[in-house]
């Protein structure tokens, strides 16, 4: 059976825009307002092209290759298990690694409201990550409609500063004084900010859907993907110019919530309560779909025999690999006892671009010459090598010794697991073309969707009790 070409270029450039923004520009600025100060928005534009190159090798390889389990897909078809097992478990690290980021983020913007304890923030970060989880093992399937407001809800308040922080602008030019000077620390931080910033555009892999789903896929793809970009960049270089005009750069690198200060500059204590609450509504629902996509990343290894089985059990009830997301979720709050946000983004970095050069290496080998219409295909794995290398190069030397030697621990978990059996029967309804076209379906599902859904059947209950 083949899939419905259903999915139009405007849907598709929707499907990379809404997995890309999330919760990243709450915490980018003002990492990097202390490395480079305002000249970071030229990094913001340095890095969404290095992602729109990546990206675009992401869409080919999905177009060559419609399986699911991304680059552990595509690494496997391009040369065998071992190499697409090292690209599935270096990307499986880095998800782990941003999880408990999101956690972080959302207590330091929670204190805005309520001050918390170091116990206190403890408890938060557990109840945040086990309660998304909860939310992926027991959730349903929610209404499109009820997607369609929390989108909305997600970026309203960030558009709400840009449009008054440029209002401000025009009325009030003397706040662009922020911008002088407009590289105050040098240039010697580049790389380290093109790392972390690179962060924030993370998730176009996941706007990469099987090609069996686009209509027309060799022009309809490379177009979603390029427009896609071009919208994420322009968001963000529209947000970011509104917050190093806003907010000098000293003060936006002595905080952990910089929008809270923009927000609270422009529009006073109402803006700080706006920012706060859509902080905890983004970096929610961006956890919550990291939350899923690391679980069926494990759980696609498990069903081929490369990861324990415990990934591969699904429950019985809701048909979901609930032990991937349990165990992910103790991880995620181990983790999040070290609060070094910037060091956790640059050491996530590092494994997604050894993932990523394996995949730029794989398309080399997966592009067919004869096949007309994808444009660029012989270029643009050279250049996304290029651009992995250099990401690896500009991470910390800790990060690329300390990456490298957990990489490296893939090598003993492979020689481990692979004389196992795949789990056929799990593997077969896992990677039919009917069952990716079902789930991506059902990526629509946002954490608080799905919490409303479940909240209602719960309130049902209590009353049919009564």
């Amino acid at each position: 059976m083949e899939l419905k070409r259903d999915l139009s270029y405007f849907d598709l450039t929707n499907i990379v825009v809404g997995a890309i923004v999330g919760s990243d520009i709450y915490i980018a600025s003002a990492i990097t307002a202390g490395l480079l100060g305002p000249f970071s928005i030229v990094v913001w534009v340095v890095a969404g092209i290095m992602a729109t190159i990546l990206a675009m090798i992401f869409a080919y390889s999905a177009y060559y290759v419609p399986r699911v389990g991304g680059s552990f897909a595509f690494v496997s078809t391009a040369f065998d298990d071992f190499y697409g097992f090292m690209a599935g478990w270096s990307m499986w690290i880095a998800e782990v690694l941003s999880l408990p980021v999101f956690a972080l983020t959302f207590a330091n913007y929670l204190q805005y409201f309520l001050p918390l304890s170091f116990l206190e923030q403890l408890l938060v970060n557990a109840v945040f990550l086990f309660g998304l989880t909860a939310v992926n093992i027991f959730g349903v399937k929610a209404a499109g409609r009820v997607n369609d407001v929390l989108t909305v809800a997600k970026l309203l308040p960030l558009l709400l500063l840009v449009f008054v922080g440029l209002g401000s602008f025009v009325f009030n030019p003397g706040l662009l004084s922020n911008y002088t000077p407009f590289a105050p620390f040098g240039l010697g931080s580049f790389g380290t900010a093109l790392v972390l910033i690179f962060w924030a555009y993370v998730g176009f892999e996941l706007g990469t859907l099987p090609a069996g789903e686009v209509k027309d896929p060799k022009r309809n793809i490379p177009r979603a993907i390029i427009t896609g970009m071009a919208i994420v960049i322009f968001f963000y270089l529209s947000t970011n110019f509104v917050i190093f005009g806003t907010v000098s750069s000293p003060r936006l690198a002595q905080t952990v919530t910089p929008l809270v200060l923009v927000g609270s500059a422009l529009l006073g204590t109402s803006g700080a309560i706006i920012v706060s609450l859509g902080a905890l509504v983004s970096v929610s629902g961006s956890d919550e779909s990291g939350i899923l996509g690391t679980a069926r990343l494990a759980y696609a290894m498990s069903v081929d025999g490369l990861f324990p089985r415990a990934f591969s059990k699904v429950h019985p009830k809701f048909k979901t690999p609930y032990m991937a997301l349990v165990i992910q979720g103790a991880l995620a709050l181990g983790l999040s006892l070290y609060s070094g946000l910037g060091d956790l983004i640059s050491f996530s970095v590092f494994n997604l671009a050894f993932s990523f050069l394996l995949v730029s290496l794989s398309l080399v080998v997966l592009k067919r010459s004869g096949e007309k219409g994808l444009r660029g295909q012989s270029v643009l794995p050279w250049l996304g090598v290029g651009i992995c290398l250099f990401l690896l190069y500009s991470t910390s030397l800790f990060d690329k010794l300390a990456g490298a030697a957990l990489i490296l621990t893939g090598v003993p978990l492979y020689l481990y697991f692979s004389p196992k059996t795949d789990i056929h029967h799990l593997k077969s309804l896992f990677t039919s073309e009917e069952a990716i076209f079902a789930r991506n379906l059902e990526k629509k599902n946002r954490f608080l969707a799905n919490f409303v859904r479940m909240a209602s059947n719960v309130y049902k209950r209590i009353r049919r009790g009564l």
